[in-house]
């Protein structure tokens, strides 16, 4: 069966940046047909979608982050990133990836939001900010 592994989670200070990695077991024509996005749960709260890009490389953001992470996805090593930039304690949460099945070259923000929309999901990788 294949697997999302994340990596890359860790203790920062607000200000600092820190970039995520997923990792997809899977074939690589698998990955290359599928959406991928990243999801977040805090403490008491909802999981919540972060950011993702569709097939052809377009990018989604939730408000609370944009213009400060960024996306990205090689298909040659089956990887989806994540690059955090001015973090803030609010950030602090359980970081999710998520892969859709096969999809269309073009996504929409409502599509890639949806939990339901995931048929493949990570452990999840810890992120804390400290104030």
């Amino acid at each position: 069966q294949a697997l999302l592994v994340e990596s890359g989670g860790g203790l920062v200070q607000v200000g600092e940046s820190l970039k995520l990695s997923c990792a997809y077991t899977g074939r690589t024509r698998t990955f290359s047909e599928a959406a991928m996005s990243w999801f977040r749960q805090a403490p008491g709260k909802e999981r919540e979608f972060v950011a993702g890009i569709d097939r052809s490389g377009g990018t989604y953001y939730g408000d609370s982050v944009k213009g400060r992470f960024t996306i990205s996805r090689d298909n040659a090593k089956n990887t989806v990133s994540l690059q955090m930039n001015s973090l803030k304690p609010d950030d602090t949460a359980v970081y999710f990836c998520a892969k859709t099945p096969r999809t269309a070259f073009y996504a929409n923000f409502q599509y890639l939001a949806a939990q339901r929309t995931y048929e493949t999901w990570g452990q999840g990788t810890q992120v804390t900010v400290s104030s």
